[in-house]
């Protein structure tokens, strides 16, 4: 007799907005939740739906640039309902800007930091207000960079740091009105941004050496523990930062 231990997701009419969601986990946890029956609601930096090779017909694109407070205003006055919020959108700074200089440094924290907690805070009243099974839920996306060091982006380090315990401190202050907010932060995940800086073997090598289960993860791997956190299973966790790295941190 066979064994199964898969777990399966049904957010029938549940509302989800996943920022940056036109590539890697962002975009495996927006086609998870629409799988699983939601309404899902993406953003991205460019114009347009139509302006990225991914396809994304099946979600609402909303255009959003977190360094800008009156993007993330606009996002927030077009959404009308939300259940779920998925902090996804960020990054090390590309194009060459440097993080040790005050103005690099200064950008990615409004990308990874600022602009998440303007998201989240004027989202309140919507995630307050729904009706989902455990309450409104948040779940931040952070990185490895919160906890161990990472020298070429100290904006980028000190920002998920920071998102780790804004996750903690919202966790606290909105527990009463039945929001729930969490992360995960993700260990090396192969994503098109990741495969262009692991293409060289022997740096590859170097960091699979640091990862017990000796394997980079699949976005799909940092999803499903994204939909778990927004599950009615998850309502008694809030405030709690999950590290989905196959075993990165205990190394």
């Amino acid at each position: 007799m066979g064994q199964t231990n898969s777990a399966a997701f049904d957010f029938t009419g549940t509302r989800v907005l996943v920022t940056g969601a036109t590539s890697g986990i962002g975009h495996a946890t927006a086609t998870a939740f629409a799988r699983a029956g939601a309404r899902v609601m993406v953003t991205g930096r460019r114009a347009g739906a139509g302006d990225y090779h991914v396809d994304l017909a099946a979600f609402n694109y909303l255009q959003c640039e977190l360094e800008s407070p009156d993007s993330v205003d606009a996002v927030i006055e077009a959404v009308d309902g939300l259940d779920v919020l998925v902090n996804n959108a960020g990054g090390a700074m590309p194009g060459g800007v440097k993080e040790w200089d005050p103005v690099g440094f200064a950008e990615s924290v409004a990308v990874n930091l600022t602009g998440p907690m303007r998201l989240t805070a004027g989202f309140y009243p919507l995630l307050r207000d729904s009706a989902a099974a455990g309450g409104g839920a948040v779940v931040n996306v952070g990185s490895m960079a919160a906890f161990r060091t990472t020298a070429p982006f100290p904006g980028y380090g000190a920002a998920k740091s920071g998102l780790v315990m804004l996750t903690m401190n919202l966790a606290r202050k909105w527990a009463k009105d039945g929001i729930r907010v969490n992360a995960v932060a993700p260990g090396l995940t192969m994503t098109a941004r990741s495969e262009e800086a692991m293409a060289n073997p022997k740096v590859l090598e170097a960091e699979l050496r640091r990862i017990p289960l000796g394997r980079p993860a699949r976005p799909e791997d940092i999803a499903r523990p994204i939909l778990f956190l927004c599950t009615d299973a998850a309502a008694y966790i809030t405030g709690a930062t999950y590290a989905v790295d196959g075993g990165y941190l205990a190394s």
